[in-house]
């Protein structure tokens, strides 16, 4: 079968090969992969930001790789992908060959907490993922996909559609709340998608007016471009007559976190899902007190919170902003495309002729 394999840290690294296919094993299924859904984790991973692809991590390392796990060499990259199960190990109980479906990013937390063995299995990163015809992967990381929803459009869900559902959730967002989004990626998509079905107002900075428009076409109640308004948080607040944000989506890191906080309403939620803008981070720790702020991290989520984000998008009808679809021979170009920072809402890989 044709795969993609990481096998040196760039871009260029990644190339594409001929490999036996899968058999899957006890408890696990084979599918038939058809798009990918590309991410900053498989860019970081790609670029050699996330962990060494040349060497494992080492446990306690200084290093982000430290958090997930260690970088198998080579690995076929890909968290995300859609696909039909073609094949069933033994094991194997309630579902069907032919059954549309998605794989969990982090395929052994099936529910409750994460623990710290869960970051061992991570789908394109320590075990082979999405970027190949075929992928074997456990049965009880699958997820259905709502039948209104195409290949390309599946492949968006497991990564982005869960972490902005468990912004949503963690934030308590119900009508009349105000959500605030930091950037026009994926993540942000889904949560502005999320949180209008919950009746909130939804607030989204940029640097561009064009993505502002664009966000706001799709449902954005108002746009801040940052360059424009380097003090945002203060538009925030001005916007929000003091209140401020229920829910942040903090999604850049370092960079903008002191003003997440001050833009954030008393009792409000900053939810961390990134560190574009820097993994190191200095903010005042009186707002936080006086505010009684929730700083709440995020790794994705388990199968269950999967299963959720994906029944909310069915309940509402939610259909995923994808920005670009490349070709599965256009790879690079798809992660050059990523890494250039212009688009809105997902990158898509298609691996179907």
């Amino acid at each position: 079968m044709k795969a993609i394999h990481l096998s040196t840290a760039g871009i260029d690294g990644l190339k594409i090969c001929d490999i036996s296919r899968p058999q899957p094993g006890y408890g696990e299924v084979l599918i038939r992969q058809h798009a990918v859904s590309l991410n900053y984790l498989d860019l970081a991973l790609a670029t050699g930001k996330f962990g060494a692809v040349s060497q494992p991590v080492i446990p306690g390392a200084d290093s982000a790789g430290e958090i997930f796990g260690a970088v198998s060499q080579p690995v076929i990259p890909g968290a995300d992908s859609a696909g039909e199960i073609v094949e069933s190990g033994e094991g194997v109980e309630g579902w069907q060959i032919g059954e549309r479906v998605v794989p969990g990013m982090m395929s052994h937390w099936h529910a409750g907490a994460i623990r710290s063995e869960h970051h061992q299995t991570l789908r394109g990163v320590t075990t082979n993922g999405g970027l190949a015809e075929y992928a074997v992967v456990p049965a009880k990381s699958l997820v259905r996909i709502p039948d209104f929803l195409n290949w390309q459009q599946a492949a968006t869900l497991p990564i982005a559609a869960t972490t902005a559902w468990n912004a949503i959730v963690r934030g308590k967002i119900q009508p009349g709340s105000t959500v605030l989004l930091l950037g026009t990626g994926g993540v942000s998509l889904f949560a502005l998608q999320y949180a209008k079905a919950a009746g909130a107002r939804v607030i989204i900075i940029s640097s561009s007016d064009e993505k502002l428009d664009r966000v706001k076409a799709l449902g954005a109640d108002d746009g801040i471009n940052y360059h424009e308004v380097p003090e945002w948080d203060q538009r925030v607040l001005k916007l929000t007559e003091g209140h401020g944000a229920d829910l942040v989506l903090e999604s850049v890191g370092g960079s903008t976190f002191a003003k997440s906080i001050n833009a954030a309403a008393h009792n409000g939620t900053i939810f961390v899902i990134g560190f574009v803008g820097g993994a190191e981070v200095s903010m005042p720790v009186l707002p936080v007190m006086q505010k009684k702020l929730n700083i709440v991290g995020n790794n994705t989520g388990s199968t269950s919170d999967l299963r959720a984000a994906v029944r909310a998008i069915e309940t509402s009808t939610i259909y995923p902003v994808i920005d670009r679809i490349f070709t599965f021979a256009d790879t690079r170009k798809a992660y050059r495309y990523l890494e250039a920072a212009g688009h809105i809402g997902k990158v898509v890989i298609s691996l179907d002729a």
